[in-house]
C-alpha cells in the first residue's frame, strides 16, 4: 500500500509517537524516514494493508498514523511496527522506543527529554514553569495529536509532576 499524506488523514486516524532520547540529524533522518517508509509499504494487519502515513518533526518525534475508518493496526502489526523502529536504533545512534521519558522545550529552544523525577526537579529549581512548552506522546488519535501534542505544562498531564506553585505561568 502507497504510504499516505500525512494531512490526509481523517482526525480519527489511530496514531503513535515516538520520541528519540536525543536529537536526529539530518542524515541519520533520512536514513530512519526511509526505513519507515519501506516499513509502512508492506505494513498489513491480518493480510490488510494500512493506510498509512508518517511525520517527524523537531528531530526528535517520529508520528506514525493509520486512516482507521478504512481498516485498524492489530496488536501483531503494531508489534512489527515496534521491532522495525528498535532495529533502527543501532543505526540512529539513539533510542526512538522509549517509555517514561518526558519531553519539553528548555529555555535555549531545545527539546529536552528527561525521566518524571528530572522533570520534577527541573521544575522546582525554576527552569520549567507552567508556560514551558511540553510534547504530550501520549495521544491516540490524530485530533488529539492536533489539539495536544505540543501545548503549554500547565494545560497538560505534565502539570502533575511539578510542584504546584510552578506549575502556573
Amino acid at each position: 500500500m502507497p504510504i499516505v499524506d500525512f494531512e490526509s488523514l481523517p482526525d480519527s486516524a489511530r496514531i503513535w509517537v515516538y520520541g528519540s532520547d536525543k536529537p536526529i540529524d539530518s542524515d541519520k533522518e533520512d536514513q530512519l524516514l526511509d526505513a519507515v517508509d519501506e516499513f509502512l509499504t508492506r505494513w498489513a494487519a491480518h493480510g490488510v494493508p494500512l493506510h498509512s502515513a508518517r511525520r517527524f518533526d523537531e528531530g526528535r518525534f517520529l508520528t506514525i498514523g493509520v486512516d482507521s475508518t478504512r481498516e485498524g493496526a492489530s496488536g501483531c502489526s503494531i508489534d512489527g511496527l515496534y521491532r522495525a523502529l528498535k532495529s533502527l536504533e543501532p543505526t540512529l545512534g539513539a533510542h526512538i522506543v522509549t517509555s517514561g521519558l518526558v519531553y519539553y522545550r528548555g529555555r535555549d529552544g531545545g527539546i529536552n527529554a528527561v525521566s518524571r523525577d528530572e522533570f520534577f526537579s527541573r521544575a522546582t529549581r525554576g527552569e520549567i514553569t507552567g508556560d514551558s512548552e511540553v510534547f504530550d506522546l501520549s495521544v491516540t488519535d490524530l485530533n488529539e495529536w492536533k489539539s495536544r501534542f505540543k501545548s503549554r505544562a500547565q494545560n497538560s498531564w505534565h502539570a502533575s509532576l511539578m510542584p504546584e506553585s510552578s506549575a502556573k505561568a
